[in-house]
């Protein structure tokens, strides 16, 4: 099947909040910054990137009925939660929270010199009200052997945090330089250029902090740059929300 290229969103031209403590950038609508015709890809409703400034961080605050992980690229954040979870989250620690009926957390960076760069993505649960939990796993050892490896799945994948659905799975990889995996097929796929750059098969180089969203793609070939490398965040997924 040929490569469908639904949208390519580049760093520069997405919604960009910068609050003195927060500099982040959001694929989507998200707070503020809406937009009609962008408010989601298949089943994935955020993917923020985020750089939080020493010493600052998201006070308690409230979600429900939402899968959320959270995907450390440097530094390391706090995570609390109403229901009494606590943890630090770091470069290749995945971390995945369940709001379901509802849960309050909060996100802090208590490094007092250095700032903490993640990424925030949301998928919608297959299951609403669900009782909220909370799951970390450390897969820096299956990164480290190269190629995507599962983050977080709704399919049970071995290694992977499990997120409450089915029709998604949240691929990474940290690309050693001219490295070539495939995006995996599926309906619907999300591909996040976490850091250093890629060539995607059908859409070009893409540079940190790019995105791609495709539909009936296939599988085509990422490559990551001959010098840099890459670190890539790719969703699988196999339905597309239906909003209300």
């Amino acid at each position: 099947m040929e490569n469908t290229i639904v949208n390519i969103r580049r760093k520069d031209d997405q919604f960009h909040t910068q609050a003195g403590w927060l500099d982040s950038r959001h694929s989507f609508s998200f707070g503020h910054h809406y937009d009609p015709s962008n408010t989601h890809h298949g089943l994935l409703l955020v993917s923020n990137d985020d750089v939080i400034r020493a010493g600052t961080g998201f006070d308690t605050h409230p979600h429900r009925d939402m899968e959320i992980v959270t995907w450390v690229l440097d530094g390391e954040v706090e995570h609390k939660d109403s229901q009494g979870n606590k943890g630090i989250i770091y470069p290749g620690l995945a971390q995945r929270m369940s709001a379901g009926t509802g849960i309050w957390h909060s996100e802090m960076n208590n490094s007092g010199t250095k700032d903490v760069h993640l990424v925030q993505m949301w998928v919608t649960p297959d299951t609403d009200s669900i009782k909220p939990s909370y799951e970390q796993l450390d897969i820096n050892p299956e990164l480290a052997k190269g190629g995507l490896v599962p983050i977080a799945s709704g399919r049970g994948h071995n290694a992977a945090i499990t997120i409450r659905q089915k029709g998604a799975v949240l691929w990474g990889g940290r690309l050693k330089a001219g490295e070539v995996v495939r995006v995996p097929e599926a309906k619907f796929a999300h591909v996040y250029v976490a850091g250093g750059s890629v060539d995607l098969e059908g859409a070009g180089t893409l540079k940190s902090g790019d995105a791609v969203r495709l539909a009936g793609a296939g599988r085509p070939k990422l490559t990551a740059d001959s010098k840099t490398g890459a670190e890539v965040l790719i969703w699988e997924m196999a339905d597309e929300l239906v909003e209300a």
